[in-house]
């Protein structure tokens, strides 16, 4: 009997239960179990799970309340941390599986290192360039599906599209005072945006250069259309590369077979762009079924009226692709193999 898996990715918007926060994480629970117990993922990638402070630290308590008294509940579940032990106050990553997870890692600065940049706007002027370091790690997980087929899983949260500050040139949170300034801001997220997919794509090859069969899945909100450059950086297209020998290095987009007008994970001005995605390998691919991206429900942010917090759902859609596994036995033999080491 073919395994059925569903892999699933979700931008949770700020998932927090700060005291005054409108709407309340009982309102906010309200409608988000019911869409988590919908997604019925078997690997569940999520983004923004802000952590909250204890007196034995800061852990994902929100969070725990949500998916308590859902299958999720008993999951395996690792997180983005700042020592380890700690997670972060804002914008965790965060992975949970019904399935073993056999090792888990989190990668900042790890393959690519901190660009310098010295910024040429600023007021008063910098004296000297600086390291542009990422704002948030990558989250990795190697998952056993069963004794001989493991799945390894990144989850990822790009920069996103705000421009970064610029001293000297911010009126507000929205408002510059000079359109140079912006444009540098806006420049330094791109930087920051492509140089983590940089790092992306790098942990990719190191997985492909241990077992060019590996089943890989790349998922979360890369802040980017598919035909952007990050997501391009990522893939890894021959169209880009010119060399027909890294063909199985190439990450296929699980959306794909959505039809155009339902293909959008968020509304921007009234028009839908596809941000989150699951990107998959060859081998992988080929037990793939179909994908879904759960966005009947999704409101416009970038409305000019809007409040803060002002709906309790994401603002964000799921995405889930499915995958029918076969019993090992009947897989590849050099899937069978297993790894090769790290």
């Amino acid at each position: 009997m073919p395994l059925k898996l569903r892999i699933a990715t979700f931008n949770m918007w700020n998932f927090d239960d700060r005291p005054g926060l409108q709407p309340s994480l009982e309102e906010r629970i309200a409608v988000m179990r019911p869409q988590l117990v919908r997604i019925n993922a078997d690997i569940l990638c999520l983004q923004e799970v802000n952590g909250q402070q204890g007196r034995k630290g800061t852990h994902l308590r929100a969070l725990d309340r949500l998916v308590d008294g859902t299958p999720y509940a008993t999951f395996q579940k690792v997180s983005t941390t700042v020592d380890g032990t700690n997670v972060y106050e804002e914008r965790n990553l965060v992975i949970l599986s019904r399935f073993p997870i056999l090792e888990h890692h989190q990668y900042m600065h790890r393959y690519a290192p901190a660009p310098m940049y010295k910024k040429v706007t600023a007021e008063p002027e910098e004296e000297e360039a600086r390291e542009v370091v990422w704002e948030r790690p990558i989250l990795y997980a190697l998952i056993g599906i069963d004794e001989k087929t493991v799945i390894e899983v990144v989850n990822l949260h790009l920069k996103s599209r705000r421009p970064s500050g610029i001293a000297g040139h911010r009126l507000g949170d929205a408002v510059w005072r000079t359109a140079s300034g912006w444009a540098e801001g806006f420049f330094l997220s791109s930087l920051k945006r492509l140089g983590q997919a940089l790092e992306v794509r790098m942990l990719i090859d190191r997985i492909f250069d241990r077992d060019i069969h590996a089943l890989i899945a790349i998922c979360g909100d890369f802040n980017a259309d598919l035909e952007e450059v990050p997501v391009e950086a990522i893939r890894g297209d021959l169209e880009n590369t010119g060399n027909p020998t890294l063909a199985p290095r190439v990450m296929i987009a699980s959306e794909r077979n959505i039809p155009e007008p339902a293909r959008f994970s968020l509304l921007h001005n009234g028009k839908g762009k596809m941000l989150d995605h699951i990107l998959v390998s060859r081998t992988l691919l080929a037990y793939f079924r179909g994908s879904e991206i759960h966005n009947e429900t999704l409101h416009d942010h970038s409305t000019a009226y809007r409040r803060p917090f002002l709906h309790p759902e994401s603002d964000h859609a799921p995405v889930i692709a499915r995958f029918e596994l076969p019993d090992s036995r009947m897989m590849w033999p050099v899937e069978r193999a297993g790894r090769k080491g790290r």
